[in-house]
This record gives structure tokens, sequence and C-alpha cells, in this order.
């Protein structure tokens, strides 16, 4: 499989812009692992702003609960890198936003910070509508810090406009 590249992320972006445009939807992300780079992916975008209303990196755990409404019980009995922690995210970034469509990404990218439950390279995501929280899941990507952080953004995007498409 060819690598990804920044500009794949933009056709991605794009993508998903004209799914939220169709229906006349704003989109928030909350972003850990990937400090911002979805947002960025949008953003470098003409026209993005017809559809992105804001982004939030919430890299620490203090970052999570503050500006997005984590609970600290969630952080300390499943830890920053779950379904629970992701899902949570994803619903406190609609919460403070004007957004109806929100993803979160919370993972480990290395090349340090695993462990044998949690290796390098898994990645929690969620995706949610303002109807309320649609999906979590985990995944497991393979490379380097740069390219689990790059899969990961494409998969988040990906799996947000899949989402827009199968709502009636």
């Amino acid at each position: 499989m060819a690598e990804l590249r920044q500009e794949d992320l933009e056709t991605l972006a794009a993508e998903l812009g004209a799914a939220l445009l169709g229906r006349g939807w704003l989109l928030t992300v909350a972003e850990s692992c990937t400090g911002g780079w979805a947002a960025q992916a949008v953003t470098a975008l003409p026209g993005s702003s017809a559809w992105f209303e804001r982004g939030f990196v919430t890299y620490s755990n203090q970052a999570k609960m503050d500006m997005l409404g984590v609970g600290p019980e969630t952080l300390e009995r499943h830890g920053a890198v779950s379904e629970e922690t992701a899902g949570e995210m994803a619903a406190g970034a609609l919460r403070h936003s004007r957004a109806q469509a929100a993803f979160a990404i919370s993972g480990i990218a290395g090349p340090t910070g695993g462990s044998d439950s949690k290796p390098v390279g898994t990645v929690c995501f969620a995706w949610a509508t303002a109807a309320g929280l649609v999906r979590v899941q985990t995944c497991r990507f393979d490379g380097d810090r740069r390219q689990v952080r790059l899969q990961a953004v494409a998969y988040a995007f990906r799996e947000m406009r899949a989402v827009l498409v199968a709502m009636p």
C-alpha cells in the first residue's frame, strides 16, 4: 500500500466537507495524538469555513477534562487511549461548539509510550452527531510516529464521511 501524503488528507477532508455541506452541518474535532493535524488538513482547503467550526487539541489529560469535560474517573479507569475517553471527547466537542458532527482521536503514536495491552500504533476513535454518539473503534496502525498520526487522521476523515453518508 502506498504511503499516505498530506495531499491525500486534503482530498479526504474535501470529500468529508462535501458530505457536511450537503446536510448544512458543521464539523468539530477533538484531537490528542494527532496534535491538530486533522484541523490543519481541513483548514488548508479554501472554503472550509463553510463546514468546519472548530478544533480542540487536548494532548494532556487535564486538557481533556478542562476543554471537553472528559471525566477524571474515565481517564483513571480506562486511560486516555480508550474508546470510553474518545467517546467523551467527541461528545464534549459537540457540547462546546455549534457543530452537528464531531470526531475524536486519542492514541499512542510512539516511538515510546506503548504497553502490552496498548502497543504503539493503538489509536481510539469516536464519531458523533448532534443526535448522539454514533460509534467508537480502536485501530492499530503500523509505521513510525508520523505514519501512525497520518493514518489516524485519514481514518477519522473516511469514517466520519461514512457515518454521514449512511444517515437518512
